[in-house]
């Protein structure tokens, strides 16, 4: 290849890299949560909860709180509680390294049926871990999101930043690609959002229930043709990460809408 060549592709891609910072860095100038991208029908949706159907799994999470669980028969109310003071802002601050390990709020709550309460982990995507998370979460709505980089979370955020800008799968696409590059464009007729994760717990009427971040992401690994990161990975827990600071200073909508 000539000399004239390589510094023709050389400058191609600086300027494509540049292309897509400055896009990253208008994302986050301007950040949009999907629900901007709803019809006002499933907005309404959203915002009123008797027609919100997560409310069911907030209702169920609120039972739980109070149940005794475990070999130790206490609640998580009985260390924690009233939910609705000790749990205001918890989910905006969530992935967290805790004692050494990034822990999602799902991984957390875990932690303590197991640590505090003796019982055993409750399945990803359950009714019950969906239920505790979305009740908890929704102390939470309205307020921004924390998450920010700090000494202790720094490895685990470099990491997701590279799961989410690595091509994957046999489509060889990453997320930035649709969330970055493509974000406000049409799929399918569909406007591609920008991928912020603030409204999770989320009902999809695609789903016709309630499902976690975790399973939206495993989603598009899907539609890539990709393989998955496993529920409660470190690698989910990365991206998981990556995407809420990403998202900081959003409102969490917690538990949303999707279509």
């Amino acid at each position: 290849m000539s000399k004239k060549r390589c510094l023709y592709l050389g400058l191609m891609c600086s300027a494509l890299l540049l292309s897509v910072n400055a896009r990253a860095v208008e994302i986050q100038a301007q950040k949009q949560s999907s629900y901007a991208l709803m019809s006002p029908e499933n907005q309404a949706m959203q915002d009123d909860p008797s027609l919100n159907p997560a409310m069911f799994w907030v209702a169920e999470g609120e039972s739980l709180w109070q149940s005794k669980a475990g070999e130790k028969n206490i609640a998580c109310s009985s260390c924690h509680g009233d939910a609705k003071k000790s749990m205001r802002g918890v989910a905006a601050q969530y992935p967290k390294v805790i004692k050494g390990k990034l822990q999602t709020l799902e991984g957390q709550i875990n932690q303590c049926r197991v640590g505090a309460q003796g019982a055993s982990a409750l399945p990803y995507e359950s009714k019950d871990l969906l239920s505790l998370t979305a009740y908890i979460a929704i102390q939470s709505k309205g307020m921004p999101i924390t998450v920010k980089e700090t000494a202790q979370n720094q490895p685990d955020l470099k990491q997701g930043r590279r799961w989410f800008n690595e091509r994957m799968g046999q489509l060889n696409l990453s997320c930035a690609q649709c969330h970055e590059e493509r974000a406000g464009l049409k799929l399918g007729g569909s406007s591609i959002p920008q991928g912020h994760p603030n409204a999770y717990p989320i009902y999809r009427l695609e789903w016709q229930t309630l499902g976690s971040l975790q399973r939206r992401l495993r989603n598009c690994m899907s539609g890539v043709r990709a393989q998955q990161f496993d529920y409660g990975s470190p690698e989910m827990a990365q991206l998981e990460l990556f995407l809420m600071w990403r998202a900081r200073g959003m409102p969490l909508e917690a538990p949303g809408v999707r279509p």
